[in-house]
């Protein structure tokens, strides 16, 4: 299992080595800030931070769901909160200001839209944050998805109510670990939906929050080592109907298990014919699946790392060259397509049971996307 820092903060890093191009904001206008691509669903989108506290685990969450119209007056939230977001920043020997994180189009507590909605809940990758695959959540949710996320303690950055940060310790983290917090938070889930309030601080929840959930239609999906978390929490938890894996290379100890339900797998650097543990989870799919793979694809390509490193460049100056070696040769604009799509096909597939023609075989709409057999 790998366990190399997010590109992310790779990319971040080596900036550091670089000055600071004419991109960079002056001092007075505050540091340049990151952005995200908008979502292409009807619905506005809510979303709460939740606390959890069991005796083992103390989890920070995040819940983001279809909001109301009239949830534009509540405030937007970050990408990450403002601590966490220095931490990992610092970490790699950036000034903590040096560059903002993007604003999501969630509005933080916002009433949740009336009705009831399929759940995905999403595990992350190794020293990384709950908030790595925004470009997806967001996409999801504006089509009428809940959408769950946590950070693993104790493998990334988070940050508790109280203002103490939880940093990356990755070496002592295994994929088993992140499947048990997947289960504390499809119990969390399973309160909320009964009517009581999860949060351990006991903070208001958005209306109407609890009602939006169905939670008889649970996907999940993981990036990396959560792709391998995805899989485990599938061999060990039948609440979860449907999952997909982000790049993941699958090796754990005890090692993953055969899966009866739908599994997608989005190739890239750790493809079937290169990665034996990949091809032995393959084998091990008895139910719907299917193997995509986006040409120029790297590790990162799936998640908002594909989005931000190119306007980190822009900042930094990292040259052309550099730039490859972290995206790979995927367009960004292409790359968010692909991160929209496919995800949003597969739930609407197997949650709500509608057929999906793009999961069919090639598309004229994605040439560079290719079906593995």
């Amino acid at each position: 299992m790998t366990t190399r820092r997010t590109l992310l903060t790779a990319a971040l890093a080596t900036g550091v080595a670089v000055p600071l191009g004419a991109g960079r904001a002056s001092a007075a206008a505050g540091p340049p800030r990151l952005t995200l691509p908008p979502p292409t669903g009807p619905h506005r989108v809510g979303v709460v931070p939740l606390h959890f506290v069991t005796r083992t685990r103390e989890l920070m969450a995040s819940v983001w769901y279809p909001a109301a119209p009239d949830g534009r007056r509540h405030p937007v939230a970050p990408w990450m909160p403002a601590a966490s977001w220095h931490a990992l920043i610092e970490s790699v020997g950036f000034e903590a200001d040096a560059v903002g994180a993007p604003l999501t189009v969630g509005r933080e507590g916002a009433p949740a839209r009336k009705g009831r909605h399929p759940v995905v809940v999403y595990s992350h990758g190794s020293g990384s944050c709950r908030a790595e695959t925004t470009i997806v959540v967001q996409e999801l949710v504006s089509h009428g998805y809940v959408v769950a996320t946590v950070d693993h303690t104790g493998d990334g950055y988070t940050e508790f109510p109280d203002g103490r940060l939880g940093l990356d310790d990755v070496d002592s983290f295994n994929p088993w670990d992140s499947a048990a917090d997947m289960r504390i938070l499809l119990d969390k889930l399973a309160d909320l939906a009964a009517g009581r309030n999860p949060d351990a601080d006991r903070r208001p929840l958005p209306a109407g929050l609890g009602a939006a959930l169905d939670l008889g239609a649970i996907g999940m999906y993981g990036w990396s080592k959560g792709a391998t978390s995805t899989a485990l929490v599938m061999n060990t938890d039948r609440r979860v109907k449907a999952g997909i894996g982000f790049d993941g290379e699958m090796q754990s100890q005890p090692e993953v298990g055969a899966v009866d339900r739908p599994f997608m797998i989005m190739s890239a650097e750790f493809p079937r014919r290169t990665e034996e543990s990949v091809e032995r989870f393959w084998r091990l799919l008895s139910g719907w699946r299917l193997n995509i793979q986006a040409k120029g694809a790297a590790h990162g390509s799936y998640n908002d790392q594909q989005w931000f490193i190119p306007e980190i460049a822009r900042i930094t100056g990292l040259d052309d060259e550099e730039l490859e070696s972290w995206v790979g040769r995927l367009d960004p604009a292409r790359a968010v397509r692909i991160q929209q799509a496919y995800p949003l096909a597969f739930f609407d597939q197997h949650l709500r049971h509608r057929r999906q023609r793009l999961l069919e075989g090639p598309s004229r709409a994605f040439t560079e996307v290719k079906f593995i057999p």
